[in-house]
């Protein structure tokens, strides 16, 4: 079976920056599955995988457009301290904000006594995404599958509260 709208995909990845440091891999991990077309993977990706099969192997590099989008310095802001939900506030610290396009995560850049300054770009937003891809599997997804992601759980299956 190829991938297209509606299958189940399970691949085995590693991910690269141009300067080859691995970002992530599911090597020595479970493999990654996902039901293609509903736009829960990297667009970039999910159209380099449409038309693969089971066994398949490729490498596909994804622009930043395709990706987790450009660096935005306007997404960068200074807060006021007491904005935040804790006392210790330290730099790397994320936090989920709700903004006018949805839920956001955010990593705290800097602080100082009065604010803090947080980043709400994506952690690769400008990278250029190298992946090294084997496909496992594909399979026709099942009707639990296709209902829509409820939007709160990270790994959210199409299930629904």
């Amino acid at each position: 079976m190829q991938i297209g709208n509606e299958t189940v995909v399970t691949i085995h990845y590693t991910l690269t920056d141009d300067k080859g440091t691995v970002l992530d891999s599911s090597l020595g991990e479970e493999p990654l599955s996902y039901v293609h077309g509903m736009g829960r993977m990297v667009p970039g990706l999910e159209k380099a995988l449409a038309g693969k099969s089971a066994g398949d192997s490729f490498k596909v590099s994804v622009s930043p457009a395709d990706g987790y989008g450009e660096r935005d310095e306007d997404l960068v802001q200074k807060i006021p301290r007491d904005r935040f939900p804790v006392d210790d506030v330290q730099v790397g610290m994320h936090f989920q904000t709700r903004s006018p396009s949805g839920t956001r995560i955010v990593t705290v850049m800097a602080t100082d006594a009065d604010t803090v300054t947080i980043d709400a770009n994506h952690p690769l937003a400008g990278t250029t995404l190298n992946f090294d891809v084997q496909v496992i599997d594909v399979r026709a997804a099942t009707p639990e599958e296709l209902q829509p992601s409820c939007g709160t759980c990270a790994t959210c299956s199409g299930h629904r509260h």
